[in-house]
């Protein structure tokens, strides 16, 4: 017998919880379902994303092929343009390294983490 799991949530290191989740929460059209100092939380199609306050938190260097990432998201989008334009308007900043091309947009969320936005497939 296989047993599997159902991702329900993905926790990330932080350096401003709520400040973090309302970005998210504006990019992704989710729902901030806690929202504290040390600790928030996004939730949207049953799966939802924690935030936790970390002291001395500090963002990996973008790019940085010797250091080691600790995530990255990649959110699906139909306008890619606007998405970039609205995603730095909510806080988000665009690094000069690119290394998707026409495929992808790196983006650094406000706690320095990259994230990718990427064209909606068709079909």
């Amino acid at each position: 017998m296989t047993i599997t799991g159902d991702l329900c949530m993905v926790n990330l290191d932080s350096s401003d919880p709520a400040a973090h989740a309302a970005f998210y929460a504006r990019v992704l059209g989710w729902e901030i379902t806690h929202s504290q100092p040390e600790y928030a939380m996004v939730t949207g199609g049953g799966v939802a994303i924690g935030f936790g306050l970390v002291d001395g938190y500090a963002p990996p260097a973008w790019p940085d092929p010797s250091g080691g990432k600790r995530y990255h998201l990649d959110v699906y989008v139909d306008d890619r343009t606007a998405a970039e334009e609205a995603f730095c308007a909510a806080g988000a900043s665009k690094p000069e390294h690119q290394p998707g091309g026409e495929r992808w947009t790196v983006l650094l969320d406000p706690v320095g983490q990259p994230f990718c936005v990427c064209p909606r497939p068709q079909g």
